[in-house]
C-alpha cells in the first residue's frame, strides 16, 4: 500500500489556510499539547538543542541539512539577525569532527530560505538576500559545510533560481531545491542539472494555483519521476527528497541504469518522518541526509507537515482528544 503523497490529505487546503491565520497561530502555539507533535518535527528552539540533535543523527551514519526556521522577513534588521544566527550555526557545525576537510560528499549542510534573508524587502530585497546568502556561503565553504537554497512558493522561483545561478559562479557546489508539483520544474531540471550542480527534488508543500502546479497526486508523482530521471541522467548530484516508498524504490533502478556511484546521489528525508526507513537505507551504505529544522518560528513549518500527511494530523488530533 502506498504512503499518502503531498496532496493526499483532504484537509490540506484548510490547514494551509490556517498556517496564514494569526488567530489559529495563537491558539496552536499556546496549546501545551502541541509541543508533543512539534517535537517530532523540530529539533528544538535553540541552536544548542539543534546541534545536539545533529550529533545524534551523525552518529547513526546519516548526514544532515539544518534549517534555522524563518521566512518572509520584512526589515533589514530581521534579515541581518538571520545571517548572524546562520554564521554562529556554521561555526558550531564547523567544530564537529564530521566537517569536511577535502572534496567529496559533505555530511554537514545548512538550508536557507531567501525570504528570511531579505528577498521580500522593498526596493533592494534581491540584492540584500544575495549578499546575505553570499556571506553564509563563504563561511560555510571555509568550514567544510554545504549550503542549499530552499524553494518557497512559486512567486519566488524566478528570483530564487537567479540568485542561485549568480552565487554558483563563486560557490559551484551551492544546492537548489526544485518542486515537482510545479509545471515548470522539468525545464528547470534540464537547466540546472549541469556538472557539479546539486539539486534537491521534492514534491512541494505550498498551496499553489492549478495554472502553475499539478493538483492531482498522480500527476505530481508522474512529474517527480520525470524530473528524477532528468537529474539522474544528468551530470549533477541529485538529492532525492521523498518519503514515498514508490519514489524511494525507483531510485535503485535509475542508479543502476546510469551507473552512478554511491557518492553521486543521496536520499533526503525530514527529521521525525520514516526514521526506520532512513536507518535502513543508511545501513545499506546509501547516502541519507536528514533535514533538521530548529528555531522559534516553527509554526509555518509545522502546519505544512500536518498538511502533507494525514497520519501527522491524526496523531495531533489523538493527542488533543486524550488531553481533553
Amino acid at each position: 500500500m502506498r504512503a499518502p503523497t503531498v496532496l493526499a490529505n483532504p484537509l490540506r487546503p484548510a490547514i494551509l489556510a490556517a498556517a496564514r491565520s494569526s488567530s489559529v497561530k495563537r491558539a496552536v502555539t499556546h496549546a501545551p499539547i502541541t509541543r508533543k507533535l512539534v517535537d517530532r518535527f523540530v529539533a528544538g528552539e535553540s541552536r544548542e538543542a539543534a546541534v545536539e540533535c545533529v550529533r545524534e543523527v551523525l552518529a547513526s551514519g546519516r548526514s544532515v541539512s539544518i534549517d534555522f526556521l524563518g521566512e518572509d522577513t520584512r526589515d533589514a534588521a530581521g534579515a541581518q539577525a538571520m545571517v548572524d544566527e546562520y554564521l554562529k550555526l556554521v561555526a558550531d557545525l564547523g567544530a564537529l569532527p564530521e566537517a569536511a576537510s577535502g572534496p567529496g560528499v559533505r555530511r554537514l549542510e545548512v538550508s536557507l530560505k531567501l525570504s528570511a534573508l531579505g528577498l521580500a524587502l522593498a526596493g533592494d530585497g534581491r540584492r540584500v538576500a544575495t549578499e546575505n546568502a553570499r556571506a553564509i556561503c563563504a563561511a560555510a565553504e571555509a568550514a567544510g559545510i554545504w549550503v542549499t537554497v530552499d524553494a518557497e512558493d512559486h512567486t519566488t522561483t524566478d528570483s530564487t533560481l537567479a540568485i542561485v545561478r549568480e552565487l554558483r559562479s563563486d560557490f559551484p557546489w551551492l544546492g537548489a531545491v526544485l518542486q515537482a508539483y510545479l509545471r515548470r520544474t522539468e525545464d528547470d531540471c534540464l537547466d540546472l542539472a549541469g556538472p557539479g550542480s546539486r539539486i534537491r527534488l521534492c514534491k512541494g508543500a505550498y498551496s499553489e494555483p492549478e495554472s502553475v502546479a499539478f493538483k492531482n497526486h498522480a500527476e505530481v508523482d508522474a512529474s517527480y519521476q520525470r524530473c528524477l530521471e532528468i537529474l539522474m541522467t544528468g551530470a549533477g548530484y541529485p538529492m532525492v527528497a521523498s518519503h514515498d516508498p514508490a519514489i524511494v524504490a525507483a531510485v535503485a533502478p535509475l542508479v543502476a541504469r546510469t551507473s552512478r556511484a554511491v557518492d553521486a546521489y543521496e536520499h533526503q528525508m525530514l527529521f521525525g518522518i520514516r526514521d526506520v526507513e532512513q536507518r535502513r537505507l543508511a545501513s545499506q551504505g546509501k547516502q541519507v541526509r536528514v533535514y533538521i529544522p530548529y528555531g522559534h518560528q516553527w509554526y509555518p513549518y509545522f502546519m505544512r507537515r500536518l498538511a502533507e500527511r494525514p497520519s501527522n494530523l491524526r496523531f495531533f488530533l489523538r493527542s488533543v482528544a486524550s488531553r481533553d
